[in-house]
């Protein structure tokens, strides 16, 4: 669903609406929430010793980083199209890989960006080692890449689909 380039990141329009539904929400009602949790522990009397003030503020802060990088993300998105059914692996592919050739050593994952990540399958990013080693090859193709060991592994790719959601 979605492949970063420089600064663009391709996105479907499916996942470009679920990021902006998102951000809508952090954007405005959330924040409303958080400063209502913020202004609820304040009236609690001392600061210093206000677990629920200091768990608030700590909640903003991170759903403020959240709004950022989803503002920063959509403003450098490039909406397009769900890749094709072609057995080509690309980001938006759901790709089946056996290791070392091993049939009964496989794995299924989204070749896509984080932001995309589902808990319907297990999402790897087209620059970590095997999205990069895998990106391009077609069903039948194997593939090699570099492990955080520095040692070689190799792959054969089994089956690539376009994801569904």
């Amino acid at each position: 669903m979605t492949q970063t380039s420089d600064n663009v990141t391709w996105l479907t329009q499916e996942a470009y609406d679920q990021l902006k539904t998102e951000l809508e929400y952090l954007s405005g009602p959330a924040r409303t929430e958080i400063a209502k949790k913020i202004e609820a522990a304040r009236e609690e009397g001392d600061l210093r010793e206000n677990g629920g003030y200091h768990a608030a503020k700590e909640e903003q802060g991170k759903q403020e980083l959240r709004v950022r990088q989803l503002t920063q993300l959509l403003q450098h998105a490039k909406v397009g199209e769900t890749p094709p059914d072609d057995g080509v692996v690309e980001p938006g592919m759901v790709v089946t890989i056996a290791f070392d050739g091993d049939p009964d050593d496989t794995t299924t994952f989204l070749l896509a960006s984080r932001e995309y990540a589902s808990a319907d399958v297990e999402t790897y990013s087209p620059q970590s080692p095997l999205g990069t080693g895998v990106n391009g090859k077609k069903v039948g193709d194997s593939a090699e890449y570099q492990l955080p060991n520095g040692k070689m592994a190799s792959v054969k790719v089994l089956a690539a689909k376009p994801y569904k959601g």
